[in-house]
C-alpha cells in the first residue's frame, strides 16, 4: 500500500504572499528580492532609486524577466510619510503585504572622535529608523488585514561585535538586534514572526573599497574562517528560510551568517 505525502515545492513557499524589499535595487536586497520572486513571492522593490550600483537592469524589471512579479515603489525609508505612502501603494496593488525585510541601509565609516554628528543621525536614520519605520506602518497593515506575517531585519555582525572605524553604523545595527527581539515580543503572538540576519563581509559595491584595501583586506581574509567571502546569494538564502514556514516556530532569533567570522 503506497501513501502519497505531498510535498511543498521550496520554488513555490512564497506563492500568494506579497513581499517588500528595502534597499533592493542593489546588492544584498536585490539578491533577497530576486531569491523571494523566483519562489513565487510578488516584489515590492522599495528603494531611493531604481537604478542598481551593479548589474545593469532595474530588479523589478529582473525580477519580471525572470517570470516573476515586480513593482518598484520609490521609498526613503527615513521619511515616515515616504513609508506610509509605499506600504498603502503596496497594498493597493498586490491586496496584502505577507513579508517586509528590512534591508536598506548606509555605512559612513569613522570611529566615533572622526564622526560628524550629522553622519551619526543620517546613519541611524536610514539604518535603525528605516527598520522601525517600515516596521511599524507593516505591522499595522498586518493587524488591521489580520495577516500571519513575516518580518526579517537585515542587521551585521558589527552589531555584535566591534568592527573598527565604524562607530555609527555598529550603533545602528546592534539597535537592529534588539528591536528585532522586542518586535518579536511584543507581535510573536499575534502569528507576526520577527527574525533577523547578520551578514558578514559580503561581496557588493557597498564592500569594494574595503575589499579592494590590501590592509583591509588582509582583516577581513583573518577574520574570515570559510576559504571564500560572502555572496548576496548566502544571506538570500537565509532570509528565505526566515520569512518561510519552515521556520514559524523560531522567533526574535539573529542569524549570523558571516562564514565564521564571529566563531573566534
Amino acid at each position: 500500500m503506497f501513501i502519497y505525502v505531498k510535498v511543498e515545492n521550496s520554488m513555490d513557499r512564497f506563492k500568494e504572499r506579497t513581499a517588500i524589499v528595502t534597499g533592493a535595487s542593489s546588492g544584498i536586497g536585490r539578491s533577497i528580492a530576486r531569491k523571494l520572486g523566483k519562489e513565487g513571492a510578488k516584489i515590492v522593490v522599495a528603494d531611493v532609486k531604481k537604478e542598481p550600483n551593479q548589474d545593469g537592469r532595474p530588479t523589478d524589471e529582473k525580477i519580471i524577466q525572470e517570470g516573476g512579479e515586480a513593482t518598484f515603489i520609490e521609498t526613503d525609508v527615513s521619511d515616515e510619510t515616504s513609508v506610509q505612502e509605499m506600504v498603502f501603494k503596496a497594498a493597493e496593488r498586490y491586496g496584502q503585504i505577507d513579508v517586509l525585510v528590512n534591508n536598506a541601509g548606509i555605512h559612513i565609516p569613522g570611529s566615533a572622535g572622526d564622526t560628524d554628528l550629522e553622519d551619526w543621525k543620517k546613519t541611524l536614520d536610514v539604518n535603525l529608523d528605516g527598520t522601525f519605520l517600515c516596521s511599524k506602518h507593516v505591522i499595522n497593515h498586518m493587524q488591521e488585514e489580520d495577516i500571519e506575517g513575516d518580518i526579517v531585519n537585515i542587521a551585521s555582525i558589527a552589531g555584535i561585535v566591534g568592527y573598527g572605524e565604524s562607530a555609527a553604523y555598529c550603533a545602528s545595527k546592534g539597535g537592529i538586534v534588539e528591536l528585532t527581539r522586542e518586535l518579536a515580543l511584543d507581535y510573536g503572538g499575534e502569528k507576526i514572526n520577527v527574525n533577523s540576519v547578520s551578514p558578514g563581509v559580503i561581496k557588493t559595491a557597498m564592500t569594494e573599497d574595503m575589499r579592494e584595501d590590501g590592509n583591509l583586506k588582509e582583516f577581513i581574509d583573518s577574520n574570515t574562517v570559510s576559504p571564500r567571502l560572502g555572496e548576496p546569494e548566502d544571506i538570500a538564502n537565509a532570509v528565505a528560510f526566515l520569512a518561510s514556514n519552515e521556520s514559524n516556530f523560531i522567533v526574535g532569533e539573529n542569524l549570523v551568517v558571516d562564514g565564521g567570522w564571529t566563531a573566534h
